[in-house]
């Protein structure tokens, strides 16, 4: 008899132990799987503040008045001093590094901000994301392929109608690796091979498989997990674990949508506890306001619904920063969601919402 009391307490704790396990598991799966979302929603919108940045300071460029006459006489000289003062000026006030380029009509370079050693070169055979401005008069901002990949910010400069050429701010991902890096997260900004005819500069650069690292203070440390890595398979799931690493993988587009290469994401496993559960915050990531979240959301273009990607629990986040327009579609969305939800499940959301204002009638 005790030995059968004994035997059934043994089965009973292995059962225990297996279940623990199995729902510590699940709960890591899905904590990976949140961390997953949460880098790929902080990418885009470091992307897309980046852009911005960098399109306000060309826009202003392009009306700087004097710098559009050196343009327009074809001035490089004074066209250099005029650029590189005003940048510099920018930098000793707000210890801002930024680089500009002016650009002919006819696709030579006019003047840089770093140097004016190339004025008179041309780039037009290397520069095909500026065919983009023969049917378009509007700026944009996007990831391009020059002689190095960059974010490209460029402004089609005109003069009583006459267009005249270019301004363009370029940024080559520093700011975004070391941002990252600060949260235990190593970026690597991966071009695809075969886009290197056009970037002459990169051919020097580390390769890891098929693919060439276009930043340039990437954390070495990883190289070599992700030289032993199958990059088709990190594609079609979007993360791999190997030597005790998480490894993430994000699409790279330029401004045609067009896929260049990726962002890869290393976070090593010892450094999975710094991060919040995933029920905890939609922003447990990084210090992301709900609003800037809600403009990143709002800016997918999702075949169904902006919302459809996110649960009830996590829309809850965006309630207060809806624009007026938009907020009949979020409360549809928001109500089907909730429909789906159990009395009792509604309760827990309120009360790990904190919700403390007395409320009136039944919850059906």
């Amino acid at each position: 008899m005790l030995k059968k009391i004994i035997f059934g307490f043994s089965v009973l704790i292995a059962i225990i132990i297996l279940f623990t396990f199995y729902v510590q598991e699940v709960i890591k799966e899905q904590k990976i799987n949140s961390i997953m979302d949460q880098l790929s929603i902080t990418l885009e919108n470091k992307l897309e503040n980046h852009k911005m940045d960098d399109l306000k300071t060309a826009i202003a460029l392009s009306k700087n008045e004097a710098i559009v006459n050196a343009l327009e006489n074809d001035d490089e000289d004074l066209g250099y001093i005029l650029l590189s003062d005003i940048l510099s000026t920018i930098e000793l006030n707000t210890d801002i590094h930024i680089r500009a380029q002016i650009i002919t009509k006819e696709l030579n370079i006019f003047t840089r901000s770093w140097d004016d050693i190339y004025a008179g070169m041309p780039i037009g055979d290397y520069r095909t994301d500026l065919d983009y401005f023969k049917v378009h008069k509007t700026p944009r901002s996007s990831i391009e392929i020059g002689r190095r990949l960059g974010i490209k910010a460029t402004v089609p400069v005109y003069k009583e109608g006459e267009f005249l050429g270019f301004v363009e701010v370029i940024s080559f991902f520093k700011s975004m690796t070391e941002f990252f890096s600060t949260l235990g997260v190593d970026l690597y900004v991966l071009l695809d091979f075969k886009h290197m005819d056009s970037a002459v500069l990169m051919t020097q650069n580390l390769t890891i498989g098929e693919n060439v690292v276009a930043n340039r203070n990437y954390n070495y440390s990883h190289v070599q997990t992700l030289k032993d890595i199958d990059f088709n398979i990190l594609k079609q799931n979007g993360m791999i674990y190997k030597d005790n690493k998480y490894i993430f993988y994000e699409n790279m587009y330029d401004g045609s949508s067009e896929v260049i290469g990726g962002f890869v994401f290393v976070l090593p496993e010892r450094y999975l506890d710094y991060f919040r559960n995933p029920d905890d915050d939609i922003s447990f990531l990084i210090n992301v306001t709900r609003s800037s979240l809600y403009d990143v959301v709002k800016k997918n273009k999702y075949a169904n619904s902006v919302y459809d990607a996110y649960s009830a629990n996590s829309l809850l986040y965006f309630q207060d920063v809806i624009d007026k327009e938009d907020r009949q579609i979020f409360l549809d969305e928001a109500y089907s969601k909730f429909d789906k939800y159990s009395k009792d499940e509604l309760i827990q959301i309120m009360l790990n919402r904190k919700i403390v204002k007395k409320i009136d009638g039944r919850i059906k």
